[in-house]
């Protein structure tokens, strides 16, 4: 967890799980599982515990920190928060108690925001009904291709205030993306070493999508060797749009 956060559409990141396993294409290049890794053998202990080999790796087995739930109550101004960046909440071992004390934080910390994001959009719908969702917390799907698009339609029955998409990194066209009940969309190419590329149509596809529905658009790197190596305008211009009550201007 830390206090502030490199990325570009929050401020901070808050991690009561470490720890996941490769479920989509979109996984194969994982930076929490190489950042796991590098944190393992700096003796980090939240990262002693290895994964099955097979679907994750040293350092990145499935944990729960009870003793993180504490962290939120200890900042003192409003922040926009990424929960888990390093892991998965709605992951299938993170036991549902568990998943309601971390709401139970999100409710009493009401002068924060929090943004979670999940690739098991299908555990997490099926669990909806049986936590409280506060008006601050933001739900997201992971929607890397048109294979992963059924995750969109669990995300629209869950009653979160904000529903968002994050297409990140986006590996192939996402025709037919259906905007309703969704408040913002993320799109952003992959960096590091293994970085597969971002096609420019693939992108404006979606953000005419979202333009035409009235959806916040954040478009976030192209993506390259390093996250900045592309750079972040798009047709000469960044979109930098957040979820809003009220419908959002094209422009």
């Amino acid at each position: 967890m830390s206090d502030r956060s490199s990325i570009e559409w929050t401020e901070a990141t808050w991690n009561p799980t470490t720890g996941c396993d490769r479920v989509s294409s979109g996984c194969d290049n994982c930076y929490a599982l190489t950042l796991a890794k590098r944190l393992k053998a700096m003796g980090s202990a939240k990262y002693q515990n290895d994964g099955d080999p097979r679907t994750s790796g040293p350092g990145f087995g499935l944990t729960v920190h009870a003793d993180a739930l504490r962290v939120p109550y200890g900042w003192k101004s409003p922040r926009t928060v990424f929960v888990n960046s390093m892991s998965d909440l709605f992951h299938a071992r993170v036991p549902l108690d568990f998943v309601r004390r971390v709401f139970e934080v999100m409710a009493d910390t009401p002068q924060h925001t929090y943004q979670v994001l999940t690739k098991r959009a299908r555990r997490l719908r099926q669990v909806a009904d049986r936590l409280e969702w506060p008006e601050n917390v933001w739900m997201g799907v992971s929607v890397e291709t048109a294979k992963e698009l059924p995750r969109v339609d669990d995300l629209r029955q869950v009653p979160a205030a904000v529903r968002f998409l994050s297409c990140e990194p986006l590996l192939g066209p996402l025709d037919g993306l259906g905007l309703d009940r969704i408040d913002w969309v993320i799109a952003g190419g992959e960096s590091g070493a293994g970085h597969r590329p971002l096609e420019a149509d693939w992108v404006t596809g979606i953000r005419d999508a979202c333009v035409d529905a009235q959806v916040a658009f954040f478009f976030k790197q192209w993506g390259g060797r390093t996250p900045k190596a592309g750079g972040r305008l798009l047709d000469g211009r960044t979109w930098d749009q957040l979820p809003m009550t009220e419908p959002v201007p094209a422009g």
